[in-house]
């Protein structure tokens, strides 16, 4: 997921939860509430939030926020924004941050909550700005010299202006005479001028398929050194659509920390015109007869001509204002394959919540979806029936095709016995159940969930602490004789089994023959695991013996786990029993104990 950092907002008392819903919602956030995560802290969360850089608001005193991330503290200029927000709602203070999105934020927040915003740092209450943090589509290229140039405006000098730069004329602190020079503008400046980069450069790019990275990435290095063009200046990297999957492309947008935006053939042809080096071969080949120069034009003008290897071309454009790319081309399409888990947001992968909030859309079963509502802002669903799985994974890919952020939603683990496989199916799929090329194109990243067995195992004890397997009993799409032959091979393999889909309406003898293959190969006093409903409230984990196990009680939101003939269960002075599996512990113990 270019990778989007979600907020974190966190509330440490049931006070202030309700204007942690309100923030979170505002900020389509990840939400944290210490009244719904009995015997937890928070203190992890917070710091592996800030280690990932993302933005932290805490609802909560600041003295919370301080203790957890005192031991984390090292370069402020690296810090991401962490805002308290007191739990009435009436103070928004940015703690660390302050020049790196945190003080914007909180005046953001403070309108929001129709609050306070408490900015302590001395230039933007008294000049009302911050050199080093302009508005968004500049950046500042050497943020060091920022604050002694700061504290020469606080003493009374003025700025000396080089280039566009609308709420520094605005600020009344410009004159022609003044001292401190600041120079606005795409080209790379003296180290000691302040120098601020509107990105207005777009760099489009053609190259053959399976292009080397290192070779893209040094031809747009090269071009951009030649022409005296600071890389911060880069908007994007643009190309045609048929690209959108290259991984040169995706590269380099990575390398210089900006997204890669695509055209189609038609689109990139109005150009046409306009580029003064056209190609015959590349018209033939791809509809158009241009794809770097064509893509770059899009910015507005171009400012370098097409630069040519044997295996890529690069182009430079310029506009005249930062360029908005969230209105310039298409976004390469993704498809995020999000489990959620056994039900529960508790025991949703931050991983998995993460993709969630920052996707724009979601497809899935309905269930699924009522499940991670908790994470849903404004995001458009796509519903779909129990026994639509071909329809919804190729409606999901369908909408990444088109340049959409997409979430399909499945429950415990995408990548079991869920709609893993079918993605890639569908992605090889030929004739009639061939999938569009622009959807063959889009990212493909799997969001790991907590599965059915491992909760189930977890809630009873370490049933999965040796060799283990799991087997799906619904014969729907895989042959009952099949189905027979793997209860056989596990059986016989004294293999710990977890049994997904274990009994049904129609379906009701698997499971019973299920227990006596077993019944074979392990004691009677086995034991075995039944959990219906994990991570809901009507949960029910239990632990009985294979001899007393009852195929009747069986639903199919229930997930049965057989142990091996090694496996244990006892009772605990609490009155739970559980059951365990070793892993051959003790047989280490009792040979070091003879050795020595």
């Amino acid at each position: 997921m270019g990778q989007i950092k979600s907020p974190l907002v966190i509330s440490f008392s049931i006070a202030g939860d309700i204007v942690a819903r309100q923030v979170a919602e505002h900020l389509c956030a990840q939400l944290w509430l210490k009244s719904d995560a009995v015997g937890l802290d928070g203190k992890a969360l917070i710091q592996s939030a800030f280690s990932a850089d993302r933005s932290i608001i805490g609802v909560c005193a600041a003295g919370i926020l301080i203790r957890f991330l005192a031991p984390l503290l090292a370069d402020k200029q690296t810090e991401p924004p962490v805002i308290a927000i007191s739990p009435n709602g009436e103070q928004v203070v940015p703690l660390l941050g302050g020049h790196h999105g945190a003080n914007q934020l909180a005046i953001e927040l403070s309108a929001t909550l129709n609050a306070n915003a408490a900015i302590t740092t001395a230039s933007d209450n008294v000049l009302n700005i911050s050199l080093d943090e302009p508005p968004s589509g500049y950046i500042v290229s050497n943020p060091d010299l920022a604050k002694a140039a700061m504290a020469k405006l606080l003493a009374g000098e003025k700025i000396k202006l080089n280039g566009d730069a609308p709420w520094l004329i605005q600020s009344g602190l410009v004159n022609p005479d003044g001292t401190v020079k600041v120079v606005v503008s795409h080209l790379i400046q003296p180290d000691d001028v302040l120098h601020i980069v509107p990105k207005n450069i777009i760099v489009g790019i053609g190259c053959e398929r399976h292009c080397p990275v290192e070779h893209v990435i040094e031809l747009v290095e090269k071009a951009l050194a030649e022409n005296n063009i600071s890389p911060l200046a880069i908007a994007a990297i643009a190309s045609i659509d048929l690209k959108s999957d290259e991984a040169a492309l995706n590269a380099a947008a990575n390398h210089f920390n900006v997204p890669l935006r695509t055209f189609t053939a038609e689109q990139l042809k109005q150009e046409a015109s306009r580029v003064p080096n056209p190609s015959t071969v590349v018209m033939s080949e791809v509809g158009t007869p241009s794809v770097a120069e064509a893509s770059a034009i899009k910015a507005g003008k171009l400012l370098v001509e097409k630069q040519k290897t044997n295996k890529a071309t690069c182009a430079i454009g310029i506009s005249e204002m930062p360029i908005d790319v969230e209105t310039f081309g298409t976004p390469a399409g993704a498809l995020y394959l999000v489990g959620l888990g056994p039900g529960t947001n508790l025991l949703r992968t931050p991983v998995a919540d993460m993709a969630l909030r920052r996707t724009t859309d979601w497809v899935g079963y309905g269930l699924y979806l009522d499940l991670a509502a908790d994470a849903k802002t404004e995001q458009t669903e796509h519903r779909f029936a129990l026994g639509e799985e071909e329809l919804r994974v190729r409606h999901a890919l369908e909408l990444a095709g088109e340049g959409k952020q997409v979430a399909l939603i499945c429950s415990g683990d995408a990548n079991i016995f869920a709609m893993g496989a079918l993605i890639y199916e569908l992605l090889a799929a030929t004739g009639d159940r061939a999938i569009s090329d622009a959807a063959k194109r889009v990212m493909i990243e799997t969001c790991p969930g907590i599965s059915a067995f491992q909760a189930a195992a977890a809630k009873s004890g370490a049933l999965i602490g040796h060799d283990f397997c799991c087997i799906s009993l619904s014969d729907l799409l895989t042959p009952r004789e099949d189905i027979l032959k793997r209860l056989d091979a596990a059986a016989a393999g004294d293999f710990v089994t977890a049994f997904y889909n274990p009994r049904s309406m129609r379906r009701t003898d698997l499971i019973e023959i299920a227990k006596q293959k077993y019944l074979e190969h392990r004691p009677t006093n086995t034991p075995v695991v039944i959990a219906s409903n994990l991570g809901r409230p009507a949960e029910k984990v239990r632990v009985v013996t294979l001899e007393d196990f009852n195929p009747e009680e069986i639903d199919m939101l229930t997930i049965v786990m057989f142990g091996s003939s090694q496996s244990k269960s006892f009772t605990r002075g609490s009155g739970e029993t559980v059951a365990y599996t070793p892993r051959g512990y003790a047989k280490k113990a009792a040979k070091m104990d003879q050795a020595s």
